[in-house]
C-alpha cells in the first residue's frame, strides 16, 4: 500500500469513499459528498493524502482547520475514510500515521478528532495511535433529524510546541 500526497485528480474516488463513510450514518454530520470545490476550501492544502494499491484509491485522511484565529495555527481536525470493501486491513492506521509524521513537518502540535461514539473502529484506531479522550459533546447537533453526541479526541505531538 503507497501512500501518497492526495492529487485533484484522485477527487472522483475521494468522494465515493466520502459518501459510502457518510451512507454508515456514523461518519460525520454531512449528509452528501460535497463538490470538490467545497471540500478543497474546507481543508487545508497541506497533509492530504490517499492510500492506493494496484492504482486504485482505497483511502484518504486529510486536515482541516480548527480556528481561523491565528494562535490555533498548529490545530487541526483529522479526517480519515477507507473504503469498506478494504477495512481492517490497516489502510486507516496507515493513512493517520503518516498524517501525524506530515502534520509534525508542517509545524502542527495537536490534532483532534470528532468521532460518533458508534464508531468504535474510528474510537480504537485513534486511541492506538496516541488520541487520548477529552469529552462527549452531547446533542452537539444532528444528523437526518437526530440529535448526534460526538466524542473529541486529540493527539498531542511531542515534538512540536514544547516550548
Amino acid at each position: 500500500m503507497l501512500i501518497r500526497n492526495m492529487r485533484r485528480t484522485d477527487w472522483e474516488t475521494v468522494s465515493a469513499i466520502y459518501a459510502k463513510g457518510i451512507a454508515t450514518g456514523m461518519a460525520t454530520f454531512e449528509t452528501a459528498s460535497p463538490s470538490y470545490e467545497a471540500w478543497n476550501k474546507n481543508h487545508l492544502k497541506q497533509c492530504r493524502l490517499v492510500a492506493e494499491s494496484d492504482g486504485k484509491v482505497w483511502g484518504w485522511a486529510s486536515l482541516s482547520p480548527v480556528s481561523g484565529r491565528c494562535v490555533y495555527g498548529g490545530v487541526a481536525e483529522l479526517s480519515v475514510y477507507v473504503d469498506p470493501n478494504k477495512s481492517g486491513q490497516g489502510i486507516g492506521q496507515l493513512l493517520v500515521k503518516q498524517l501525524i509524521k506530515e502534520s509534525e513537518s508542517a509545524g502542527f502540535w495537536t490534532l483532534q478528532s470528532g468521532i460518533f461514539p458508534e464508531n468504535t473502529a474510528s474510537i480504537a484506531l485513534h486511541e492506538k495511535l496516541g488520541f487520548r479522550y477529552l469529552g462527549k459533546r452531547e446533542r452537539i447537533a444532528k444528523y437526518n433529524g437526530v440529535w448526534k453526541d460526538n466524542l473529541v479526541y486529540e493527539r498531542r505531538s511531542k515534538i512540536v510546541g514544547l516550548n
